[in-house]
């Protein structure tokens, strides 16, 4: 609706009166670069400039589709806090990028905040579109107290005015955006270096948690992760937000975290109206209103989800989602070499445990044991053989195998180069002559094949048998000299026949015998053969022998 004024002022007048406000505020706008304050210098440099009492500037916010409050002057903040703005036909034609202007707003019956207007003592405004690229992003407001009608120039110079208000709030949102861009970029380099600086995963979650909310200026962050054995998300860092929260919320049938599961972030400008939240009870509870959801990704795997809380509503920028997903993909790789870092800590320890086991296994071995690698060097040696050379593991890991074990020693024959040459197991005995007498040992070498079939390693086992030896010597001489007590049985046996036969024939002669000489020859005889007798009944009767030490070399045996 546009008014036709009761004064005349000529047109050339308020041309030059237009210009020079034009003017003025155009310089004043090439002046500020950011946008809030560009805002705030020209609601409250207007008023005077074009005889206004109030000026308001409110900016579309494209996640709600509403005009939010950007910058006022001369209007209370009761007036400003209203929740509606103007009549749904006046907002419809301000969104098509027209300008409309109304009087005796105080006495509108059509009006639906006649009352407010009446208690703020408004009468008139002009609202106009601020459009920037043919796009409206905001609306300003030309409030009066007293009956203003406001011309089609005026409209046409306001219009004007405002697409310079348009390209001040957009250069300023450039600038700022730059700035922004600027401290996210060095926030994200900051983060990067210090998620990357540790392998240690509570440092990296910690760091994430802690440092996006404090650059975004957010109430808090959680950070969950996918449990691979069960595909279920999983609290592993909080900051900001309570325990209570934490407890109770559930967020595996959230279709906010859903759609973040696909790969696309999700920012949600009012919780409590949104449909993708469930848990608003719990989340207005904690006092959060604005939601920022990300993917954390390694590669084109997505780990986890990332959630920056405000406790203002909020529309986030895209500059400020890029930030946190820059700063998720980030998290998400060191995250992901942290995992691996754990995993190689893990399979160390349980190399070394499998190490100590091993370990604990040969050194209980009784027998010497070596392992030789194909450039015949020493890789492993058993603690019963450390023992008996006299020295300790670090000393002999490494070392070449002839400066431990000389093939000459026993004559040119070595188990190992044989099987290196070979390829097949050998076994020699030597004898070696110690502090405490001779010593025999077997040594047996075996060959570990690589995947090609050549000899990787040969383990070799040295084996004391000198008491094997001994035992067998004993055990031949024991049964050679059982066969000479089978022996003696037998002859015994077969000397008792006619000696029992000649000692019965000398007893007879005895009596015959008339010659007193003769009888005493013939008794010693008798005597002689009973001795004999005698001797055998022992042959017949011996069970056993020990072998006794006699003069010089020489041993004789005594029967048991």
């Amino acid at each position: 609706m546009v008014n036709t004024p009761t004064q005349t002022i000529s047109p050339q007048a308020k041309e030059q009166g237009f210009l020079k406000v034009f003017k003025k505020v155009t310089r004043l706008i090439s002046m500020v670069l950011d946008h809030q304050q560009v805002m705030d210098t020209i609601v409250s440099s207007l008023p005077e400039l074009l005889d206004i009492d109030a000026c308001t500037i409110r900016l579309l916010d494209m996640g709600t589709n509403s005009f939010v409050l950007g910058a006022a002057h001369g209007l209370s903040l009761e007036y400003l806090s209203r929740q509606s703005i103007d009549t749904e036909e006046t907002m419809e034609m301000i969104k098509s990028g027209y300008p409309v202007a109304k009087v005796d707003l105080d006495e509108d019956p059509t009006y639906r905040d006649r009352d407010a207007a009446a208690k703020e003592g408004i009468k008139s405004v002009l609202t106009l579109p601020i459009l920037f690229q043919d796009s409206i992003i905001g609306i300003m407001r030309l409030l009066t107290k007293k009956q203003r009608l406001f011309t089609a120039e005026e409209i046409s110079f306001s219009m004007a005015l405002a697409e310079q208000v348009g390209v001040a709030i957009s250069n300023g949102r450039m600038f700022k955006e730059m700035a922004n861009q600027v401290d996210f970029m060095n926030e994200v380099q900051k983060i990067s270096s210090m998620v990357n600086s540790t392998l240690d995963m509570d440092s990296v979650l910690n760091t994430i948690v802690q440092r996006v909310p404090l650059s975004m200026q957010a109430k808090g962050c959680t950070l969950r992760l996918l449990n691979p054995l069960t595909n279920q998300l999983e609290l592993v860092a909080s900051y900001g937000i309570s325990e209570t929260y934490l407890d109770s919320s559930n967020i595996e049938n959230e279709k906010n975290v859903t759609m973040v599961l696909s790969g696309e972030p999700v920012a949600i400008y009012d919780i409590s109206t949104d449909d993708r939240v469930l848990n608003k009870k719990n989340m207005m509870k904690e006092g959060i209103n604005s939601l920022l959801a990300v993917p954390i990704k390694v590669g084109n795997e997505i780990i986890g989800v990332l959630r920056i809380f405000s406790d203002k509503h909020r529309s986030f920028s895209d500059l400020e989602v890029n930030f946190a997903v820059t700063v998720a993909e980030a998290g998400g790789t060191a995250i992901q070499n942290a995992r691996v870092y754990q995993k190689i800590n893990l399979l160390f320890n349980q190399i070394e445990e499998n190490e100590r086991f091993l370990s604990d296994i040969l050194d209980c071995i009784r027998p010497e044991l070596l392992v030789v690698d194909n450039k015949k060097h020493i890789v492993l040696a058993n603690k019963v053989c450390l023992q008996r050379l006299g020295i300790d593991e670090a000393e002999i890991l490494g070392m070449e195998y002839h400066e431990l074990c000389s093939a000459d020693e026993d004559g040119g024959a070595c188990p190992v180069e044989d099987v290196f040459r070979d390829g097949k197991p050998a076994t020699y005995e030597h004898k070696v002559e110690l502090d405490d007498g001779e010593h025999w040992f077997e040594r047996t070498a075996s060959p570990m094949f690589d995947e090609h079939g050549n000899v990787e390693f040969v383990i070799e086992i040295v084996r004391d048998i000198t008491t094997k030896r001994k035992l067998e010597k004993e055990q031949i001489e024991r049964v050679e000299l059982q066969g000479v007590v089978e022996l003696a049985g037998t002859v015994a046996h077969e000397i008792n026949t006619p000696l029992f036969a000649a000692l019965g024939t000398a007893q007879i002669l005895e009596e015959d015998i008339e010659k007193q000489e003769l009888i005493a020859d013939v008794q010693t005889i008798i005597r002689n053969l009973k001795k004999i007798s005698e001797l055998t009944g022992k042959m017949t009767e011996m069970t056993g022998f020990e072998r006794k030490d006699y003069v010089g070399e020489a041993n004789i045996v005594e029967f048991k």
